[in-house]
């Protein structure tokens, strides 16, 4: 069976059809109208009635962090990289990725302090090292030091009375470089300081070594480092990543962030002409504990200042004051910590210090390297604030330490989150340099805790698969899940047994709410933000998610803790019309590859894909390699096929214009997009032939000398094919061509978060319908020709939920969207078709229930198989 790669699959889930040593579990609590149940009685199969004839099933996935050494030094040898003479390090006379594992491999072969691991792979595989300096520990010692870890975060009462571990702990300090592979010099410096400590006297190191393990991530990027680009070899930005988590650079970073657990975690950039360190201006993220943060942070950001300039490295400019840029000090907008996007605010939420470091002085060589003598000078600047760094945290590590426990301390306590304002900044404990610069702008916004978010599963679920994927995506952030173990009523509403409970007595409170939780409008609170100010993966990924009771009404009683979601694959145990529910991200995927297979099946008009009886045996290898809930179809379904009134369907086959966000987002629901563009359907219109439908992300504009492009592209429309896509982009190549008619109203172009949207009973958007959507802008459109039609609304009252979209004018708030179209469909006269979204629905494939929305479009307006 042809394979489609899901992020599913990469975590070890359901990848392959053998998979049959997992068991089945009839979905019992499920109704079979949605497509969760059996149909008509049905006995359906279990994977271990299949597993000796189909072998044994995937591993099941690893949700916790690293695989962190026995003991210290750990010193493997490290695979070697061929010498790479196009590394684009070399243009500055720094350090070639190539060059890596031998320097390493030479360290660890002269010094016991330092040891390497690998942490992962980078998108073109290249590995992911992460080095750790310290004083050498024996296998009970580096238990031990795992062992206070723990208590840190799961026993913080405990930890906050132990004398031994305030005495014996080692505590962490993490420097992260490269995530930004054209931002080199970081790398170099972290070198340099390694090297200073494992080869230094061992009386001027002994105190910092035998209290500390000091960290360094020597790059994020390796293959952007290579290349002389900005994001990964996949084209995305790893920085804005932490929560999606599309690339494999990120995963690492999430994972490496559990398995520390550091006191600070710094992670070096570049670059704003001159040095500037974290933390940042307003508006702060409500579920940062920032009492605990702002006041050593600060202090250490001065800290920092005052050696830079003590230093004095030549080169390197400092500000008209004489400093450094600190944004908490000099930047009132415009540079915030409120999305758990970055590296170092995602690290925030494990009671780190966290600074993104950047360093000044900006690229100066040809084709965006940089010069040797610039390099120089950020490579000195950003060994002092490493050296810095270590000072002020070894100096001060007791009380940070005891901050890092108190933020736990207070996700387990079952009290109210309190926030920081200038009503109580006045008691906050620690250095008070932080405290004049505070105002109103800076307040934390309060947020109320529930007691628990509850993610059903039977009738109450819209989407089985999205539920499933939540829950893995909760577990690799390290949020605990429970399930009930019985029904159980809360709020009103009952929840089956076997619902999903994200129960806010955790350690990880702070992140879950962060995550989960719809978030605010900030519009009025600044006049600008960095990036994206709303996230929420309950509003946006496609599962229904309640939020219920209050944090101080404790955890919900009988419930147990599980290490991954509960399969759901069944199958009717004889061949028939099979049916399941096409709602979520996963089930397009395995639609899709069952018409890969030549599956025979068809789409019903309630958004249900039946299995002909003679594609059984794929309908089986789909239900266990995808998890999905078949059941046998009913009477009335497999009537609606002999009639004519489903869909009959085929492989579709989709081009995409645009770039990585269309790219993947279109490979995650399981197809195979091609890319295209003006010039290469100009060049080569056969390109068309093996098209059904084009994404529009960018637009196809043909010009004066592209005529054959054009009038292929016509030809390929009235054949019956459909353009699908978002933003002004996609309206204008549909509204050229002919298929739509509208006004469009563009929103403010920094405006983004969450929208609330209406669906109407007919829409081609209908099934399974979601009630929010993701804008980073909005468009909305008015005056609707003959032949257009409204598929989806922004909501008349109240549009905007989350997130920063002020209007400048009349015409581009949210307020000017409210009651107009989000999404809107056309025909033309000779058969082509569109459907144009005005929100943004592949957002850095953040948005997981803006993909199958795009899904439904996508079959809506395919031809006939």
């Amino acid at each position: 069976m042809k394979h489609r790669t899901t992020r599913r699959a990469a975590l070890g889930v359901a990848t392959c059809t053998v998979a049959f040593s997992l068991a089945i579990a009839p979905a019992a609590t499920s109704a079979p109208g949605n497509g969760q149940g059996q149909g008509e009685g049905e006995a359906n199969i279990t994977a271990l009635e299949r597993q000796d004839a189909r072998g044994p099933g995937p591993a099941t996935p690893d949700w916790s962090g690293l695989d962190m050494p026995g003991s210290y030094p750990s010193q493997p040898t490290l695979r070697v990289f061929p010498h790479d003479p196009d590394d684009r390090s070399y243009a500055a006379d720094l350090v070639g990725y190539a060059d890596l594992a031998p320097r390493l491999n030479d360290l660890m072969s002269r010094s016991n302090r330092v040891s390497v691991q690998v942490v992962g792979q980078s998108s073109q595989g290249r590995d992911l090292y992460l080095v750790t300096v310290t004083a050498p520990e024996k296998a009970d010692e580096t238990r031990r030091q795992t062992a206070y870890r723990e208590m840190i975060q799961h026993e913080p009462h405990k930890a906050a009375r132990d004398a031994k571990l305030q005495a014996e702990y080692k505590t962490p300090i993490w420097f992260s470089a490269n995530i930004h592979g054209n931002e080199w010099e970081g790398t170099d410096a972290s070198l340099q300081y390694i090297e200073e400590l494992a080869t230094a006297p061992w009386s001027q190191v002994e105190d910092l070594l035998t209290g500390h393990r000091l960290y360094f991530s020597l790059t994020l990027n390796p293959d952007g480092r290579k290349l002389g680009q900005r994001a990964t070899a996949q084209g995305f930005d790893a920085n804005r990543d932490m929560i999606t988590n599309t690339t494999p650079e990120s995963e690492s970073y999430i994972r490496t962030t559990q398995s520390l657990l550091p006191i600070n975690a710094s992670d070096l950039h570049g670059y704003t002409r001159q040095l500037q360190v974290e933390p940042t201006g307003p508006p702060h993220g409500e579920n940062y504990e920032y009492d605990l943060f702002i006041p050593h942070n600060y202090a250490m950001a001065l800290q920092i200042e005052q050696d830079v300039v003590d230093a004095a490295i030549p080169g390197n400019p400092l500000t008209a004051e004489g400093g450094i840029k600190i944004p908490y000090r000099d930047t009132p907008s415009g540079w915030d910590d409120y999305p758990p996007i970055f590296t170092a605010q995602y690290a925030a939420y494990y009671g780190a210090l966290t600074s993104t470091v950047e360093l000044p002085l900006t690229r100066g060589g040809s084709g965006g390297t940089q010069t040797p003598e610039r390099a120089a000078i950020n490579t000195a600047v950003a060994l002092q604030v490493i050296r810095s760094t270590v000072d002020y945290l070894h100096e001060n590590s007791g009380e940070i330490l005891a901050n890092q426990i108190e933020f736990f301390d207070r996700a387990l306590s079952g009290e109210e989150k309190t926030a920081l304002t200038l009503d109580t900044i006045a008691d906050v404990p620690g250095p008070e340099q932080w405290k004049p610069l505070w105002d109103v702008a800076d307040d934390q916004d309060v947020v109320d805790l529930p007691q628990a978010y509850i993610v059903p599963v039977g009738e109450g679920q819209r989407s089985l698969s999205d539920a499933t994927s939540l829950v893995e995506q909760l577990l690799l952030h390290d949020i605990e899940v429970r399930i009930l173990n019985n029904d159980r009523t809360i709020d009103g509403t009952t929840y089956p047994r076997g619902s999903y409970v994200v129960d806010l007595a955790q350690s990880k409170r702070a992140l879950a709410n962060a995550l989960l939780d719809l978030g605010s409008d900030i519009s009025g609170k600044v006049p600008s933000m960095y990036d994206i100010s709303a996230w929420s993966y309950a509003y946006l990924w496609g599962a229904t998610v309640d939020k219920v009771g209050d944090v101080g009404d404790g955890p919900v009683r009988a419930t147990r803790a599980v290490d991954g979601p509960t399969r759901q694959a069944s199958v009717p145990k004889r061949a028939q019309h099979v049916t399941f529910d096409v709602a979520g991200v996963e089930d397009y995927v395995a639609l899709n590859d069952l018409l890969a297979q030549d599956a025979v099946a068809w789409l019903l008009p309630t958004g249900q894909a039946v299995v002909a009886p003679e594609s059984y045996g794929l309908a089986v290898d789909a239900a266990l390699e995808h998890d999905i809930a078949f059941r046998a179809a009913t009477a009335a379904e497999v009537g609606a096929v002999a009639s004519g009134d489903a869909k009959e369907l085929d492989e579709v086959r989709v081009g995409y214009t645009g770039s990585q966000d269309a790219r993947e987002s279109l490979t995650q629901l399981g197809f195979e997009p091609v890319q295209v563009s003006s010039a290469s359907i100009n060049a080569d219109p056969s390109v068309l032939d093996d098209l059904d439908v084009i994404w529009l992300s960018s637009s196809l504009s043909f010009n004066a000398s592209q005529v054959n492009g054009r009038e292929a592209t016509q030809a390929w429309l009235d054949e019956g094919h459909a353009f699908v896509g978002s933003g002004n982009n996609a309206f204008t190549t549909a509204r050229t061509f002919g298929l739509v008619s509208a006004t469009a109203v563009s929103g403010n172009g920094s405006g983004n978060g969450i929208v609330a949207v209406d669906t109407p009973a007919d829409s081609v958007l209908a099934n399974h319908a979601q009630d929010y959507a993701f804008i980073y802008p909005a468009q909305s459109y008015t005056d609707l020709g003959d032949g257009t039609r409204a598929e989806q609304y922004y909501d008349a009252d109240e549009p905007f939920l989350a997130g920063h979209w002020r209007g400048t004018n009349a015409t581009n708030g949210p307020e000017a969207a409210a009651g107009n179209a989000s999404v809107i469909s056309g025909e033309s006269a000779t058969g082509g078709k569109a459907v144009v979204f005005g929100t943004s629905p592949f957002y850095r494939t953040h948005p997981k229930g803006g993909l199958s929305q795009v899904a439904q479009a996508i079959f809506a307006v395919t031809p006939e198989g």
